[in-house]
């Protein structure tokens, strides 16, 4: 009876800490039945901010040289519609090598983008982007002072663009390409620490909406 006892002891003071990490949060104005591909440390949504702690030695890649593919990253996924846009100011404490907080879109195993704020030497970032057919690419794009950036993505038709911006109005097109016919696709948010101790991404200013922008210009 005593086990018994410690054990529902234990379970009320671990559950709630639980179920906090494992239950995926909802943002204003985004559709509904969020889910986490990999669960994080930790996250928090606090007036319209999300954090997004990883772990350590996380990442998501299909390396082109044919090294075993990693999927360990934690990311928070949305249904999308046939046309949308999404945006946020990504702000990272960069402490490790490819430390990032990117945006998310996600078809299946096979295919998938990573469109990131990441560190190319453990104290500043870049703008990075994957694109993954069965193997990833990797562009590595501006550098970025400080540890804040906006990114945008958006899907027109069949087109997906990336944008980023160091003021949140002037959008600068990094890429353009389409992941093929339409399918069922999700959208949203990530952390990685592939080579550190873990990384905090921090997205606020976050925007959504189910419609197409202008082609090229990340206008509305």
């Amino acid at each position: 009876m005593r086990n018994i006892l410690g054990f529902l002891l234990l379970a009320t003071f671990f559950l709630p800490a639980f179920a906090q990490r494992i239950t995926a949060p909802a943002l204003s104005g985004f559709p509904p039945n969020s889910h986490w591909r990999n669960p994080p440390v930790d996250w928090k949504v606090k007036d319209g901010v999300l954090t997004i702690q990883s772990t350590a030695k996380t990442d998501w890649y299909a390396a082109p040289t044919g090294d075993p593919a990693v999927a360990a990253t934690p990311v928070l996924l949305f249904p999308a519609p046939k046309d949308f846009w999404f945006s946020a100011k990504v702000s990272v404490d960069f402490k490790s090598l490819f430390d990032a907080g990117a945006l998310i879109v996600y078809i299946d195993e096979q295919n998938w983008v990573k469109f990131a704020f990441e560190s190319q030497d453990g104290k500043s970032g870049a703008i990075v982007s994957v694109v993954t057919r069965g193997l990833s690419d990797d562009n590595t794009g501006a550098p970025i002072e400080g540890n804040s950036v906006y990114l945008k993505v958006s899907r027109t038709s069949h087109a997906l663009f990336l944008l980023y911006s160091t003021d949140g109005k002037k959008w600068n097109v990094t890429r353009a390409f389409s992941l093929g016919p339409d399918r069922p696709m999700q959208f949203g948010f990530s952390s990685q620490s592939p080579t550190g101790t873990g990384a905090t991404a921090t997205f606020s200013e976050i925007r959504f909406k189910a419609e197409a922008l202008k082609p090229w210009s990340g206008g509305e």
